[in-house]
């Protein structure tokens, strides 16, 4: 009956800290193994670029024209989807107003 409480804990502990970690680690060993050139990726360090080359452990990420980052696949955090960036490039209208509405 002793030990009873010591393994409640251990349960506790594997459901709320190690399983969701393991969750995470699987996700991000996904995302590094499905990129591919000419993804928009954004880095750890918070860089946004595309990939260019693609290599087992490295790639370059292109980040403005003619330059070029050398990176580890590991250190990509996430890949930026294509509708999200059209929609991030359109500002809004100043006043509020749509301006392709006819009114």
């Amino acid at each position: 009956m002793e030990i009873l409480p010591f393994l409640l804990l251990f349960a506790l502990m594997w459901l709320l800290l190690i399983r969701p970690q393991q969750a995470r680690v699987r996700k991000q060993r996904e995302l590094v193994a499905s990129i591919q050139v000419g993804d928009e990726v954004i880095t750890l360090g918070g860089i946004v670029g595309t990939v260019r080359v693609l290599g087992d452990e490295e790639l370059r990420l292109e980040v403005s024209p003619g330059v070029e980052l050398r990176l580890l696949r590991g250190a990509i955090s996430r890949r930026l989807e294509p509708d999200a960036d059209a929609a991030a490039d359109e500002p809004p209208a100043a006043d509020g107003v749509d301006p392709d509405d006819e009114r």
